[in-house]
C-alpha cells in the first residue's frame, strides 16, 4: 500500500511518499522537507505564529514535489496520513486540514498520526525492527524512555521532569551565544573543548526510576559562565564539551537501567534492540555512548539514518500505512491535539519539555 505523509507539527513542512510491500518492508518513494531555520532564527527559537504562516506558503507545494518525485497522482495512493499532534497546533490543524482535503475529495482512508508514534516506528521503516523493544526519544519537547510493544501499544519508563534534551541543548547555545538551531552548535563546538574543564552536576544519576532532569545542568552551564566572563572561544568550546559529556554520562546512567529491566522483563529475547530516534538523535557523541552502553549489554542500537531522526514526512506516512495494515483508519472529524501522550496511562508529570504536560 502507498500512503502520502504530511508533517507540520513545528517547523519543517515535510510530505512524503512511502510504500509498505507485502512482506511489511517498507521504501520511501519520496522525502520532501522545508526547514524554517532562517525565519526563526533571528528570534532564537520557533515563533509559533510565524511557523504557522510558512506552513500556509509552503505546504501545496510540497505536496506537489512529493507526488511528483514519487511520480504518482492522487488515485495512486491508498490514504492519507498527517501529524495530529501533538505540536504546534497552528501548524498541525494546518497539515490536518489538508490530508483532510485531500483525503475527502479522492476518498481515500485517512490516519491521524501522533508525531511521537512517526518518531517510535521509523525504525521500523528502515530496520524493520521487531516487536518489542526500547525506544530513547530525545528532540526539543520530548525526552522520554518507552517500551514499544506493538502499533499504537507503548509504555513510558522515563520522561524529563523539567526541560526537554533538546530544549536543554538549544536554551545552553543561547545564553553562550551560539546561533539557532543551538544543538548542532553545541556539538560543533564541544569538539574543540575540554570536557573535564567544567564539573557539571549529573542529575538523577544513580536515583531510581528512568526519569531525567536537565534544567540544573543548564543552569550550571550559566553559573560557570558567568564567572568566566567574558567569554572566549575556547571557555564556549569547554563549556560545551562538559554539558555533552554530562548529558552523555546521564543518559548511560538512565538507558543502563531501562536495559536490565528489559532483560528481566524478556529473558527469552537474545538480543535486545534499543532505537534512539528523534532530532537529538543526530548527536554523535549521544550516539557513541549508546554504542559503547549498548556494547557491553549485548544490545543492539538502531539509529536511523539522520535525515529521519528531525522531524518529516516519511515516518508519518510509514505510521501511517502500518496502522492502515491494521484497519486503524480514523474519522474525518479527528482533532488536532497540542498534547498527545504514546502511553495515556503514564502518571502525569511535569516534564517533556512543557509544564503540566502530561507526556
Amino acid at each position: 500500500m502507498i500512503v502520502l505523509g504530511i508533517e507540520t507539527s513545528c517547523d519543517e513542512t515535510a510530505a512524503a511518499i512511502v510504500r509498505r510491500k507485502a512482506d511489511e518492508q517498507g521504501e520511501i518513494l519520496s522525502n520532501i522537507v522545508l526547514s524554517q531555520i532562517e525565519d526563526h532564527a533571528a528570534f532564537g527559537g520557533v515563533v509559533p505564529e510565524i511557523a504557522a504562516r510558512a506552513h500556509i506558503d509552503a505546504l501545496d507545494t510540497i505536496i506537489r514535489q512529493a507526488m511528483k518525485e514519487a511520480d504518482l497522482t492522487f488515485g495512486d495512493l491508498d490514504g492519507v496520513a498527517a501529524t495530529s499532534g501533538p505540536g504546534l497546533i497552528g501548524g498541525v490543524l494546518i497539515g490536518l486540514m489538508s490530508a483532510k482535503a485531500i483525503a475527502a475529495a479522492h476518498n481515500l482512508p485517512l490516519l491521524a498520526i501522533n508525531h511521537l508514534e512517526g518518531h517510535a516506528l521509523t525504525a521500523r521503516l528502515t530496520n524493520n525492527a521487531p516487536f518489542p523493544h526500547l525506544l530513547l526519544l530525545v528532540s526539543g519537547g520530548h525526552s522520554q524512555i518507552l517500551l514499544v510493544k506493538n502499533i499504537g501499544d507503548y509504555e513510558r519508563w522515563g520522561t524529563t521532569i523539567d526541560d526537554a534534551l533538546g530544549e536543554a541543548f538549544d536554551k545552553t547555545a543561547k545564553l553562550l551565544g551560539l546561533p539557532y538551531p543551538g544543538g548542532p552548535q553545541v556539538e560543533k563546538a564541544a569538539a574543540k573543548g575540554d570536557a573535564k574543564r567544567f564539573a557539571l552536576p549529573r542529575s538523577m544519576k544513580g536515583r531510581e526510576g528512568y526519569d531525567f532532569s536537565f534544567s540544573g545542568l543548564k543552569s550550571a552551564v550559566r553559573r560557570e559562565a558567568e564567572k568566566i566572563a567574558p567569554l572566549t572561544d575556547q571557555d564556549v568550546a569547554d563549556l560545551c564539551a562538559s554539558f555533552q559529556a554530562a548529558i552523555c554520562d546521564i543518559l548511560d546512567d538512565r538507558i543502563s537501567k531501562a536495559l536490565t529491566t528489559f532483560k528481566e522483563r524478556f529473558p527469552d529475547i537474545a538480543q535486545p534492540q534499543l532505537v534512539v530516534a528523534g532530532g537529538v538523535a543526530a548527536n554523535q557523541a549521544i550516539r557513541q555512548t549508546l554504542d559503547r552502553v549498548l556494547s557491553a549489554q549485548d544490545t543492539q542500537l538502531i539509529a536511523p539514518p539522520i535525515p529521519l531522526c528531525t522531524d518529516n514526512g516519511a515516518m508519518i506516512a510509514w505510521a501511517g500505512a502500518e496502522r492502515l495494515a491494521l484497519g486503524l483508519i480514523d474519522s474525518l472529524d479527528a482533532p488536532a491535539r497540542p498534547r498527545w501522550p504514546l502511553d495515556p496511562d503514564a502518571s502525569s508529570k511535569i516534564g517533556s519539555g512543557r509544564k503540566g504536560a502530561k507526556a
